[in-house]
């Protein structure tokens, strides 16, 4: 099993094949859900993309060295969001699919802070990782060896503000 690294360009153009497969299946949503932090990203280009309106769901569940220990869930008590009540056909947005326990935990959530019926959630992640016990209902890529993902955006996880004064510094002189 080897690590998978993403530049950013190809992080995007995930998020645009993800776009696609959705669009490809005919379904029509009324919201989107985004999982923070992994999937605020995705979440925010699909709210784009499809003009739907977004709301985010704080959840964690990897702490340590590198963000690569996981450990129990923990999911917010509230979901924030810009419209009054949340639709009731969900399209549920993270990065990836892991173990699924994320995934697996936030449906029944949803459906329990909903003040009204969800009529359907359906979930789109980019990479399916084997090892899940769900199965995202759209993905761009399945990965049967469960490589460790390195995405774009994980650099400023171990970048801090005096690191980044100090390089604009010297980019300035």
């Amino acid at each position: 099993m080897s690590d998978l690294y993403i530049s950013w360009s190809d992080y995007h153009h995930k998020i645009e094949q993800l776009a696609v497969k959705i669009y490809q299946s005919s379904w029509q949503f009324n919201q989107i859900v985004c999982l923070a932090r992994g999937g605020l990203r995705v979440g925010d280009i699909l709210s784009r993309i499809y003009n739907q309106p977004l709301a985010i769901l704080a959840t964690s569940s990897y702490s340590g060295a590198g963000k690569q220990e996981r450990g129990g869930l923990i999911v917010s008590p509230h979901l924030t969001m810009t419209t009054d009540t949340l639709g009731s056909r969900i399209l549920l947005v993270d990065d990836l699919v892991d173990s699924g326990i994320t995934l697996q935990q936030t449906i029944p959530w949803l459906q329990q802070y909903s003040q009204y019926p969800i009529a359907e959630i359906r979930t789109a992640v980019i990479w399916y990782k084997a090892c899940s016990v769900i199965t995202p209902y759209y993905y761009v890529d399945y990965l049967p060896d469960n490589p460790w993902i390195h995405q774009p955006f994980e650099m400023y996880e171990h970048t801090t503000p005096k690191e980044l004064a100090e390089k604009q510094n010297l980019a300035v002189t």
